[in-house]
């Protein structure tokens, strides 16, 4: 959560403010196209992944987007205490992607949209009890669970890159037409995000993926058949692939509910921030509850679980417009363009390669965000190298060389075969039992007569992790 702050304010139009009809059109749909690939990316590797969903693409390319949209209206225009009231733009969480996917291959996919919605409580949980639990997931923690979770996704983005989702056995697969594509969207994006400012820098991905497409088409190896046969409306249809309840399912997608509703905290307090001023309980209460609700309202439309987006966090306070009826705009785009068919067609005929190029850059500024959070809130002593380092061990082991878990239950292999499960128990229990942490019943740093660690025997008291802020 954001530090105290000093009453300033960075902002053109505060939370209640109503920008003129022709600036705020456009500025909700800025929003939107800085949050669009991360929201339909998801789905999109999803369905390319679990078979059962295999020609499923457009359907829930559109099915994320209607969610997202419903989403962000809820955040900006709350029913009842669901909703912070605030400019919070939600989209399909990339956070779920890994476990999902081996949940899918596993069990189907109604086992990941039951887990989805069974789990969804979590974040509800977390809305009304939110002191109760906050001390036990300090930076150190979540910050383990956001490297692995960019981690544990880069082999998938290499995939894609390399021109097929399915992996090294198909065909194509590290062509150079399809590496050159990668390429070319990868360095469109970097040369855009460095050395230019403004806009192009905040939809740099987005740029990157359009001049990747324009290539492909150019060069034969889109096929279009698909948009031409997509209608110009469609209709949600819930539950259109059942739901299974998986215990091991459930459990891993609980777990990170706990770390995407973390990442919420920090998200509301990162907006709030820009106005002059703190999150209230009643924001945070607000953002965690549509969190949840949410979660469980795109579980039964066929979506994957929503949360707050970072990147329009930073858009908020790039462009000093924190009104949350701009965002409420990009809300209502977002729920048009999902009800267009289409939109969904002509995302899912994209390129695999051209996707790679921006989900390795997305998939690797997830783990730089996971680590930025650990080195600007934490003091990397013994004590918090020896967490980290072991977490990211077990964590990345268990993707590493899954059948070192063969001789446990299928339900024991899907729980803990996930890095993020895995490395964020680890994490979480190491923190609790390591004395210094400020957490547990063990001794710490407070405890009469346990001096802390002093850098370089400096004398100079390390500052307490578990108090350190998430400026997310």
């Amino acid at each position: 959560m954001a530090s105290s702050n000093d009453g300033s304010s960075v902002v053109l139009y505060d939370i209640e403010d109503k920008p003129p009809l022709g600036e705020a059109v456009p500025l909700g749909i800025q929003h939107v196209l800085a949050m669009f690939l991360g929201n339909v990316a998801p789905p999109l590797i999803l369905a390319g992944a679990v078979g059962s969903v295999t020609g499923e693409t457009t359907f829930l390319v559109q099915m994320a987007l209607i969610v997202a949209g419903v989403s962000t209206l809820v955040q900006a225009f709350p029913i009842g205490p669901v909703g912070a009231k605030l400019p919070v733009v939600m989209g399909t969480s990339f956070a779920f992607l890994g476990p999902l996917i081996a949940v899918g291959n596993q069990f189907g996919i109604a086992a990941v949209f039951g887990a989805a919605l069974i789990a969804a409580p979590v974040e509800m949980v977390m809305g009304v009890s939110l002191d109760r639990f906050r001390e036990y997931f300090p930076p150190l923690v979540t910050g383990i669970v956001v490297m692995l979770i960019g981690l544990t996704l880069i082999p998938t983005g290499m995939n894609y890159a390399a021109g097929a989702s399915a992996g090294p056995s198909a065909a194509g697969y590290g062509s150079f037409t399809n590496l050159g594509l990668a390429g070319l969207v990868l360095v469109v994006t970097v040369v855009l995000n460095q050395f230019f400012e403004g806009f192009l820098r905040v939809i740099s991905v987005f740029v990157g993926i359009a001049v990747g497409y324009v290539a492909a088409f150019a060069l034969g190896v889109v096929d279009l058949s698909a948009v031409s046969a997509a209608g110009w409306i469609t209709v949600p249809v819930p539950l259109k692939y059942g739901l299974a309840f998986e215990p091991s399912a459930i459990v891993t997608v609980a777990f990170i509910y706990l770390i995407t509703g973390m990442e919420t905290i920090g998200d509301i307090s990162g907006t709030v921030s820009a106005t002059g001023r703190d999150a209230t309980e009643k924001e945070m209460r607000g953002g965690l509850l549509a969190d949840g609700v949410m979660s469980a309202f795109g579980a039964v439309f066929n979506a994957l679980p929503n949360t707050s987006f970072s990147q329009n966090v930073g858009l908020v306070n790039f462009t000093g417009v924190a009104s949350r009826y701009v965002v409420g705009i990009g809300g209502g785009v977002l729920l048009v363009l999902g009800f267009v068919p289409k939109v969904g067609a002509i995302v899912s005929a994209m390129p695999d390669a051209v996707l790679g190029g921006g989900a390795l850059i997305l998939f690797a500024m997830i783990f730089s965000s996971g680590a930025r959070l650990i080195t600007q809130n934490v003091t990397l002593d013994h004590r918090n190298s020896t967490i980290l380092a072991l977490s990211m061990a077990l964590g990345l082991g268990v993707a590493f060389r899954p059948e070192i878990l063969q001789q446990f239950p299928s339900e024991v292999q899907t729980l803990f075969g996930s890095a993020l499960v895995t490395g964020g128990f680890a994490a979480l229990l190491l923190n609790i039992v390591i004395p210094g942490g400020g957490v547990g019943a063990g001794p710490t740093e407070h405890t009469t007569g346990l001096a802390p660690e002093t850098p370089a025997n400096a004398g100079e008291d390390l500052p307490d992790p578990s108090s350190a802020t998430d400026d997310d």
